[in-house]
């Protein structure tokens, strides 16, 4: 017989390791981030992502789903990995701030230019 205790609240361990970016699955993070900022997507990115942040871990079972289609178009190590990574709880997060960081320093490094110019003109 199932004995359950409702005077206890379920609470998810914090503790828990496999919530925890491997330094791997943070360059693979740093790696997508870097391709969306180079191609300029970041604000579209930013959108979708914020969009469907509650739904990561539906995304990464998604992608496990779609894995022997896709494996012509992604490097088949990377493509697992990012699906793991989006089990993870705070991934989409992590992934956000990175997009952001680098689109800042592109925004800072194109003032930079112009002010040299500016500069030179003068």
């Amino acid at each position: 017989m199932l004995k359950v205790n409702l005077n206890q609240t379920p609470r998810i361990d914090e503790s828990d390791d496999s919530q925890v970016l491997t330094e791997k699955d943070k360059l693979l993070i740093d790696k997508i981030a870097k391709k969306i900022v180079y191609l300029g997507l970041s604000t579209p990115a930013i959108f979708f992502i914020e969009m469907h942040k509650p739904m990561n871990f539906l995304g990464s079972q998604l992608l496990v789903f779609l894995e022997p289609i896709l494996w012509g178009f992604f490097n088949t190590d990377e493509f697992r990995r990012f699906a793991l990574i989006l089990e993870k709880r705070d991934s989409l997060e992590v992934l956000l701030r990175r997009i952001e960081e680098l689109e800042e320093e592109i925004n800072e490094k194109k003032k930079q230019l112009k002010l040299e110019k500016k500069q030179k003109k003068s």
